[in-house]
């Protein structure tokens, strides 16, 4: 029996809709599954850092890239409690006191293959609940998006200016960058928020724990439109032990300031684990 016209139609009406992947503006708020995330729009940006930039290092020349596509990237790096109520279990060492423990504060102990994991399943269970549509995935973020993100529009070494102290982000305070006043060490991971967040509403882009991205390690920064490395591990670049390693940004709480600069980048082999490295997802469009 067909349903009266006016009743099809209300129906119609009141059935929900996706909800539209792009933001309307840089920094835009949204939250999936309990994750809170920035939007950053497509644009051009420059990579790297100039050849006169205090303590840059090689892998830094400049490259011009674009992304035609935006993407949400995490508020904060992903959470202790966030890793327990998608995948369960800590993968190796429970997070400690010493370190940093708390669910608010960072997951860290995860290799390359269980941050991936995590993002999975964060997908499929957003999935399963019509938060995303087939067409989007959570993934850890390329270096190029990382960089992007962290600069959020800016051209300096921060996303805060020219020099950084430990008032501005979690690294070793004592060892500030470009004339900044010494600070603290607070020698272990804290909770996001603490500290200030970028022009686009990300928060610890510097600092607190190294997150991990998608792109095994070349010796130069990738250009170009939309570069993604996930997969060319035959060009990265090799260690001493001829081992390839995918690219870790953003320094952390161990580090002085000089590696907390959003041009810094450094490797680490997908299988190791540490104290201070974690990660931060980003919502894609596939």
């Amino acid at each position: 029996m067909s349903l009266p016209v006016s009743l099809a139609s209300l129906i119609l009406v009141t059935s929900p809709m996706a909800e539209p992947f792009e933001g309307n503006k840089a920094g835009e708020g949204r939250e999936v599954e309990g994750v809170k995330l920035r939007w950053c729009p497509p644009g051009t940006f420059t990579m790297g850092s100039p050849a006169d930039e205090p303590e840059r290092r090689p892998g830094e020349d400049r490259v011009e890239v674009k992304l035609t596509k935006g993407f949400w990237a995490g508020q904060f790096e992903v959470t202790q409690g966030q890793w327990k109520r998608i995948v369960g279990e800590f993968p190796d060492k429970k997070p400690t006191g010493e370190w940093g423990l708390g669910d608010d504060v960072p997951v860290y102990w995860v290799n390359y293959a269980e941050a991936n994991d995590f993002c999975d399943k964060l997908t499929a269970k957003a999935r399963r609940a019509g938060s995303l549509t087939a067409g989007e995935a959570f993934r850890l973020p390329t270096e190029a998006q990382w960089e992007y993100a962290c600069r959020a529009g800016t051209t300096t070494i921060f996303s805060t200016g020219n020099a950084l102290s430990s008032t501005q982000a979690n690294f070793l305070g004592s060892t500030p960058f470009n004339g900044a006043a010494a600070g603290p060490d607070v020698n272990k991971a804290v909770a996001g928020g603490r500290y200030p967040a970028n022009a686009w509403g990300l928060h610890d882009m510097h600092g607190n724990i190294y997150e991990w991205c998608r792109d095994w390690y070349h010796a130069t920064l990738p250009g170009g439109t939309d570069p993604d490395l996930t997969n060319a591990k035959d060009t990265a670049q090799k260690n001493r032990t001829g081992d390839t390693s995918r690219c870790r940004r953003g320094g952390a709480w161990t580090d002085p300031g000089k590696f907390i600069r959003t041009a810094f980048r450094l490797r680490y082999e997908p299988e190791r684990r540490s104290d201070h490295i974690g990660f931060r997802v980003v919502l894609v469009e596939e």
